[in-house]
């Protein structure tokens, strides 16, 4: 069981290090690799539509719902686990707000709607199981 321990908190940190990588990147790194642009980002699908004048990034939403998945089954049965969800609303935003400083990245309020519905899908989840389960 510590094994399986060990191996989601490295995955864990993993994931996280890697987001962080391709977030602070000044450009599309998938864009890069899948259309020979560096400047393209690849739309896994369609963003969610709130309102007429809302959006919600779609990439967004998945890529923090498998960060905030891999957070909390490696720090489940922790006594870090406020801490955990403290620091993935923080980095959802931090990272969204670094686009206003990065060349060829653009700060966008869809994304950063996303990166929050993303880990508040998750927290949702985890607070229903606790409470139900």
């Amino acid at each position: 069981m510590k094994y399986i321990k060990k191996l989601l908190i490295l995955g864990f940190h993993s994931i996280n290090l890697i987001l962080i990588i391709f977030y602070l990147y000044p450009g599309s790194i998938f864009g890069c690799y899948l259309y020979n642009n560096c400047y393209v980002q690849p739309q896994i699908t369609k963003n969610f539509i709130v309102s007429s004048k809302y959006l919600v990034s779609s990439n967004h939403v998945y890529v923090f719902i498998i960060l905030s998945f891999f957070g909390i089954l490696a720090y489940y049965s922790s006594n870090k686990i406020k801490f955990l969800i403290t620091y993935l609303f923080s980095l959802s935003i931090i990272l969204e707000l670094f686009h206003l400083i990065i060349p060829n990245r653009g700060f966008e309020w869809s994304d950063l709607f996303g990166n929050i519905l993303g880990v508040t899908i998750v927290i949702i989840i985890y607070n229903v199981k606790n409470k139900y389960v």
